[in-house]
């Protein structure tokens, strides 16, 4: 009954129901407190889905249904604390809602067998507590958009079999711990928007090497990038921004072989899991998480479904150091790529061309010189780019996919020139000043042209007017000639008079 219209108010036709074993209302558009008979009669639901609504009010402390196997509360209203299911549960989901209070303290001993977990988008604080080690069959965990404190607890890595753990937007603080090299099947590891610190820990490369997403971005990590990048072949997202790492870009960057072009591929997709019946047993497969944020284009993105298409490193507002890392080039399939505010020198390379599926680029705020390559027109599919802040020079290439970008994405350069930023180039000025030239030549030999068309116009009249007046003169001196001549016209009129006269009989 997934996104039938049920609502508003709860379903009390359920009352009448017997056996239920699957209950999908998820989308129904229900409003409204859970009644306290659903209770009563739901003890032989294995999977229940009540996500998506507006449900509200609080959830009983512990949902004590024997055959429970999943439970999505997700994207509803409920407040209050956290509930507990049954020790079977193998899903447990009740992200987006505004539950509070602290996670109970034996959580972990009371659901051993829960596999997906997901509480993030409340209002919990306190710690993560240490009995979460106990629930080792957990292959996802995501706690994130929380107010978490304390350090993360180590007995994490007792879940062997993890592959998301999301802890991102908490207060969490401390270093990473090093139990987490146990976590070898982890695929997207989420601490953005702490306060941890300490080196980013060098066995990472080696340690998570199906890593696809890494994600430390806004916490106080030092140091340099001395995890061995090129052994995760995996990675298509890295972020590390706003941080304090320094030191210089290393080249292994450009061995992120999964960066290297576009895929197409199914990895992560729903924020969801589905539920398949064999013999009776409710097998539980997720594919992914609830959602994904990637910073780009100067805004968050959110990302689900789409997640394995992303490809994208931020290294922006750190304190990295040492010439543009040219073999960044060879990650073709780079769709996001900022290295903004650090203290990045060089020159921007002649063949970032080679950045066929680039969507934005932000590089301000470097001491990058030299000119800005011609061939950054053809990024056909570049709509957002920021250079400004740097040292940059000459004329800017004001054409194709440039042309569509405003002097805001390159101002502070002030050696800089052409369109569309107000300085010009100088031969530019010289172009103009060879303009200006040309216009007075042409002014002028306008202005001869008009003279030597006043005196053809004048030679003209001239010439019509002694055609005229010259036999006028000649009759008027000579009279003899006059008389001679009039004498002829009259000879001629009467000629042809007597000539018509002689016709007209002729043809009557």
């Amino acid at each position: 009954m997934a996104s039938c219209n049920l609502g508003p108010s709860f379903p009390t036709w359920l009352k009448f129901q017997k056996n239920l074993f699957d209950l999908d209302m998820s989308n129904a558009s229900i409003s409204g407190s859970i009644p306290n008979w659903f209770w009563n009669i739901s003890s032989s639901l294995e999977n229940l889905n009540l996500s998506s609504n507006q449900l509200h009010g609080q959830l009983p402390k512990l949902l004590n249904l024997t055959s429970l196997l999943a439970v999505d509360f997700s994207s509803n209203l409920f407040k209050g604390p956290l509930p507990l299911p049954n020790t079977n549960c193998n899903l447990f989901y009740l992200s987006n809602n505004t539950l509070s209070g602290s996670i109970p303290p034996n959580m972990g001993e009371s659901i051993l067998d829960l596999v997906f977990l997901s509480l993030s988008g409340n209002q919990i604080n306190g710690e993560i507590p240490k009995s979460i080690g106990y629930m080792r069959k957990l292959e996802m965990i995501d706690l994130s958009r929380n107010s978490l404190t304390g350090s993360i607890p180590s007995s994490i890595s007792n879940c062997s079999g993890l592959y998301i753990l999301n802890l991102g937007l908490n207060n969490l603080s401390g270093a990473i711990p090093t139990s987490f090299g146990k976590l070898k099947w982890l695929e997207i590891l989420d601490l953005s928007y702490n306060k941890l610190s300490g080196d980013i820990p060098k066995w990472i490369g080696t340690a998570f090497s199906s890593l696809t997403v890494l994600k430390l971005r806004s916490n106080a990590f030092s140091g340099g990038l001395l995890f061995g990048l090129s052994n995760l072949t995996l990675l298509h997202i890295l972020d590390l921004a706003e941080n304090n790492l320094s030191g210089s870009i290393p080249s292994t960057l450009g061995d992120l072989i999964a960066m290297y072009q576009k895929h197409n591929i199914s990895g992560l997709v729903a924020a969801s899991a589905h539920i398949d019946m064999e013999n009776g047993t409710a097998i539980i497969k997720a594919v992914g998480q609830d959602k994904l944020i990637v910073r780009a284009k100067d805004q968050d993105l959110e990302y689900a479904k789409s997640l394995p298409l992303v490809i994208s490193i931020d290294l922006s507002s750190n304190n990295f150091s040492g010439e543009f890392p040219k073999e960044i080039i060879k990650l073709q399939g780079l769709m996001f790529l900022n290295l903004s505010r650090n203290h990045i020198n060089g020159s921007i390379p002649q063949d970032i061309s080679m950045f066929h599926e680039l969507e934005s680029l932000d590089l301000s705020h470097n001491n990058l010189y030299g000119i800005i390559p011609l061939n950054m027109s053809s990024l056909t599919f570049l709509s957002y780019l920021d250079l400004s802040n740097n040292n940059l020079s000459g004329k800017f290439p004001f054409t194709r996919q440039m042309t569509t970008f405003n002097d805001s994405a390159f101002a502070g350069n002030p050696l800089l020139c052409g369109r569309p930023l107000v300085a010009q180039c100088q031969d530019d000025e010289l172009d103009q000043g060879k303009g200006q030239g040309r216009g007075q030549s042409n002014v002028d030999d306008e202005n001869n042209d008009g003279f030597i068309d006043q005196w053809f116009y004048l030679s003209m009249g001239l010439g019509f007017a002694s055609g005229i007046l010259g036999p006028f003169l000649v009759f008027v001196i000579k009279k003899s000639w006059c008389v001679a001549y009039f004498n002829l016209v009259d000879k001629i009129i009467d000629k042809s008079l007597y000539m018509a006269e002689k016709m007209k009989k002729h043809n009557r």
